[in-house]
Order: structure tokens, then sequence, then C-alpha cells
């Protein structure tokens, strides 16, 4: 355990340096720098301080005024991962001055060069965030005070980030013109990063997955003991996902989750079951959510957003029911969530346009008129939902014991394949119970 908590430690100092590399080498593409930096790139370019020193002085600043804003039982529960701001800040800008001087070579000439720079600088970037967050282990004071007036005022932290960052562009933007009479250290390559490392991060996370089995205490159990059997169904909606689902657990008599779970989530988040039903499995699209709410160096479990907040509850739902009972669980991710269980079905149900809008009409009480529409919102949805917590394709083949087509499939075949793979499972479960 101390071996691993060590590893932890030392991937999150690795992770502040790749940071601080990323930082330097957005600034040194001449093109401006991250939005967070921005204040203290612009201090070093009329002062005698350099932009790691401003870098401290500024954080430090920031850990300061936390003190206002927090009261003494958030202190008290937190002092931990308060006091850590200093020595990360202090690390954090001791790591973009050395940054700055190995990459004193770099100092591209053409525009398309600068422009190279900037993009190299936002991967090296992301890759950082996607591993500091990761580690889970400290966050910087920039993120940290954010997450505190998002608390103290109960806005959502994605958003609180967002105008925090923009407030210290703006800020940049007056110092620069007030002491430098005129624009310097804010250009386009500010806007950039800021709209291209939050998706960025997204991408790369699920890559850095490998880090699980060189820190054992980071897995988690996605599923209970391995005796519990848990079918997964994800399904393109008109495939009769559901209708499968019921049946399967009918005979195997198991349970089905399905609209049980808004209920279950609702009473774990807190959050208005109304709300669940009207928003679980809908986002806004892909980069409108992270541009807009700019949460990608927030762990989930620490989000104030109810996006996050929903899917966390619904997450420790499914795998507290997987850890109790077989079941038949249909959507909310449950392949995903539930990943690392022993004894996980994964079905995926797909249909052809004309059976699925088939079943619209008829079963589910589409209007033909708007079946069409119904379907592609849906799916659209769906696929963003999934890409989204997860980083992974939704109905990749390679992801699923089963693709069932139910389109020119019985449900009644279907239940059957799920229903021998089941006895499969549940025959090597017993097997490897008597050895």
């Amino acid at each position: 355990m101390r071996k691993a908590v060590f590893r932890r430690h030392l991937l999150f100092v690795v992770s502040l340096f790749v940071n601080a590399f990323g930082v330097a080498f957005i600034t040194k593409a001449l093109l401006g720098t991250s939005p967070i930096t921005s204040i203290t790139y612009v201090l070093s370019l009329f002062t005698a301080l350099t932009m790691g020193q401003w870098t401290i002085i500024v954080n430090v600043l920031f850990v300061l005024l936390e003190l206002f804003l927090m009261n003494r039982s958030w202190l008290r529960s937190e002092w931990r991962l308060y006091l850590l701001q200093i020595p990360v800040t202090v690390f954090f800008g001791l790591s973009i001055d050395c940054s700055m001087a190995m990459l004193h070579w770099l100092n591209p000439e053409t525009y398309l060069f600068q422009i190279a720079s900037l993009v190299a600088g936002c991967v090296i970037l992301a890759v950082g965030i996607a591993l500091e967050v990761k580690m889970d282990v400290a966050m910087t004071p920039g993120e940290y005070f954010v997450r505190i007036i998002s608390m103290r005022f109960k806005k959502d932290f994605g958003y609180v980030k967002l105008g925090f960052d923009t407030t210290l562009v703006v800020l940049s933007c007056i110092v620069s013109f007030v002491f430098m009479a005129g624009i310097y250290g804010v250009r386009e390559g500010t806007v950039i990063a800021a709209l291209i490392v939050g998706p960025i991060v997204h991408v790369v996370s699920p890559r850095l997955a490998f880090f699980d089995k060189w820190l054992p205490e980071a897995r988690k159990a996605g599923g209970g003991p391995s005796e519990h059997i848990v079918v997964t169904i994800a399904r393109e909606y008109g495939s009769g996902g559901h209708l499968l689902g019921k049946m399967i657990a009918d005979e195997l008599g198991i349970k089905l989750y399905d609209k049980e779970l808004i209920r279950l989530a609702a009473e774990k988040s807190g959050i208005d079951e109304q709300y669940v039903i009207a928003n679980e499995q809908t986002l806004p699209s892909f980069w409108l959510k992270y541009i807009f709410s700019q949460d990608y160096g927030m762990p989930l479990g620490k989000s104030l957003s109810p996006d996050d907040v929903l899917f966390v509850a619904e997450s420790k739902v499914i795998q507290e029911i997987a850890a109790k009972e077989s079941c038949v669980i249909v959507g909310r991710c449950a392949d995903y969530v539930l990943k690392d269980s022993p004894n996980l079905i994964k079905v995926f149900c797909y249909s052809d346009y004309e059976s699925a809008r088939a079943r619209c009409v008829h079963e589910y009480g589409v209007p033909e008129a708007q079946a069409e529409t119904e379907i592609k919102r849906t799916n659209k949805s769906r696929i963003a939902h999934y890409e989204y917590y997860t980083g992974e394709k939704w109905g990749e083949p390679h992801r699923y014991d089963l693709m069932i087509n139910t389109g020119c499939m019985a449900l009644q075949v279907a239940c059957k394949l799920v229903k021998d793979l089941y006895a499969a499972h549940k025959l090597q479960t017993s097997s490897s119970k008597q050895l």
C-alpha cells in the first residue's frame, strides 16, 4: 500500500511538471499563453520577476483569499488539501521557469510554426491535466480557489471556472495596456488554448488507464462478489432494449433495473426526480460542454455540475446493486461503470431504421410523423452522454459480448442467446468456487 501511495504522489509531481512544460511550450509559441497563466506572463513582461516567480506570488494570493471564503468546518475537514497548495504552488512555479529555460531553443519564426508549437503545447498541457486529475492527490490554487467559490455561492464549478479564467484574461489585458501601452501576452493563442485543451483532455484521459495496473488501490471494483452475474444492455432507440431486458430478467428470475434507477439515483444525489427524468441522459454537445464548462480539471466526484453529480450517483447505485445481486441493467453506461466486474455480460441492441420506426410507432406510441426525428435525437443524446463520461465509443463491437440486430432477430431468439451466455458464466463461477 505504501508503495502504491508513493507511486501516486510521484506521478502527481510528474503531472505538475508536465503541466508547467505545456504552459511554457504554449508561451514560447509567441501567440499568448493559457488563460490561467495570462496574468503572470503579462506581469513578467515588464518586471524583473520571472513568469514562474509571479505564478508563486499570485497563487499564494489565491490561497490567502480562500481563507475569507471558507468557514471553520471547511478548513477543519480540508486542512490537508488546503495546505498542500503551498508546496504545489512553489513546485509549479519553479517548474515553469525550468521549462522556459529548457525551451530556450524554441523560437518559431513563421506563423505556421507558431500554431504548430501552440497545438503541441496544448497537447502536453492536456496530458498533464489528465494525469493530475487521475492521481487526485491535491489541487492547484487556481482550481481550489474556484472550487471554494463554487461551494460558497453554490454555483456550478465549470461555469465559475470559465468566469474566473475570463476575468484573469481581461485583467491581463488591462494591466498590459496600463503598464505597456498596448495588449501584450494575450493573443489568439490564449483563446485557442481555452477552446481545445478541454476536449484534448477528454481524448487523452482514457489512454491513461494503464496506470490503474501500476496503482492497484486506484482500481475500483466496479462490481460485486464473483457469484453475481450482471447483464448490461446498451441500445439504440427503437431497438427494443428495454423489452429484451425485461424478457431476460423474467426468464432468469432476476431483477430488471431501468426506470427504477431514476428513483434510486435521485435519492442518492438529492436531485429532484423530475430533473433526473428530464436530464439523466442528455448533454450539450461535446464541444459546448467542454468549452463552456471548463471543468476538465475537476474529478467528477468533486464537481458541482448537476450532470456530473447525477452520473456519479447513478454509477454508485449501479455498483451497489451489482455487489448484492445478479440482475439486468438497461442503459446508464452500466457496461463501463462495471467494467472491472468479473461476471459481466455486455449486450448492445441495434436495428435498421424501418424496424426501429415501426417499433417506435406501434409499441412506444410515438406519432409516425415524429418517429424519425425522435430516433435521431435520442441516439445522438445517448452517444454524447456515453462518450463524454466514458471516453469510449458507443456501439463499438469490440466493447460488447453480444451485438444483437433486433431488426432481423426476434427478441425471443436474442433472449435465448443471452440466457445461454448467462448459464456459461454461472457454470464458470461455480467451478471457480469449488476450486
